[in-house]
């Protein structure tokens, strides 16, 4: 039966969502293990990834994301919500309010080791390349999260341009003039590879982020904006949806194209 699967980060670093009762499993990938954690209160299949380890362990850069997709494509997953709390750089975007994320601002395709950011690293028979008919955020997965959020009483605040930077440093702030005149509205450090690489697998996917600071220069948050407070309230505006997500939403077929040479596909 396929899946669904959310991918959490750095709000549940120590951590699960509502406190939800999943149940660790180890998944082998030609790119390495990874554990999984399976939802065990759905009518079909749900996993929860954590991309920083429980308790977080690893930097931005040092994430295996092949590994992370190949085993969210292990299990069959279907429909993949993919989190982050980010930088908000777009003064009319808020903070600490649900975001969906329509379409990324990934100016390099490459994983932080400098390699191509794909699976297709290799030849091989199924490579090929990806071309988004729809985009790279699946419209009918993010309509059912829409309806979800509603359902919780955490509605959508707004639909939002992700910015890809790479870590594990915080960016200066001519990077922050720089993202919104390129048409990036939130950031941060992980979440473009996961979608680019979750397509490439044929997960359908959607994306789900809060603001947790405004990071644009010459504008000084509240005192009592620490990094651990900004998260807390980033990561229980997240927890609704997200549990509801794992319970009651359903997989949809993958809205692009795998297009490879010398095949009808």
């Amino acid at each position: 039966m396929p899946a669904v699967a959310a991918i959490l980060g750095s709000a549940f670093s120590d951590s699960l969502p509502g406190q939800l009762d999943l149940d660790p499993e180890e998944v082998d990938t030609e790119w390495g293990t990874q554990t999984l954690y399976r939802f065990p209160d759905a009518d079909r299949p749900a996993y929860v990834l954590f991309r920083h380890d429980l308790p977080h362990q690893l930097l931005p850069n040092q994430i295996n994301y092949r590994a992370q997709a190949a085993a969210l494509k292990s299990v069959g997953c279907e429909g993949l919500l993919v989190t982050s709390s980010v930088g908000v750089v777009d003064p009319d975007v808020p903070i600490n309010r649900p975001l969906l994320v329509e379409d990324l601002l990934m100016l390099e395709n490459r994983l932080p080791d400098g390699s191509a950011c794909t699976m297709f690293a290799e030849p091989a028979d199924d490579h090929g390349h990806l071309v988004l008919d729809d985009s790279l955020f699946a419209t009918r997965l993010a309509e059912q999260v829409r309806g979800l959020a509603e359902e919780v009483r955490a509605p959508i605040a707004d639909t939002v341009t992700f910015a890809y930077v790479q870590g594990p440093r915080s960016k200066t702030a001519a990077e922050n003039r720089a993202l919104p005149r390129l048409g990036g509205q939130v950031n941060s450090m992980t979440l473009g590879p996961e979608v680019v690489l979750a397509n490439e697998l044929e997960i359908p996917c959607a994306g789900l982020v809060v603001g947790h600071k405004y990071s644009i220069p010459d504008r000084d948050p509240p005192e009592e904006d620490a990094l651990s407070a900004t998260l807390d309230r980033s990561r229980e505006a997240q927890e609704r949806i997200v549990t509801a997500f794992l319970r009651r939403a359903e997989p949809v077929d993958f809205p692009n194209t795998i297009y490879r040479f010398g095949t009808d596909e």
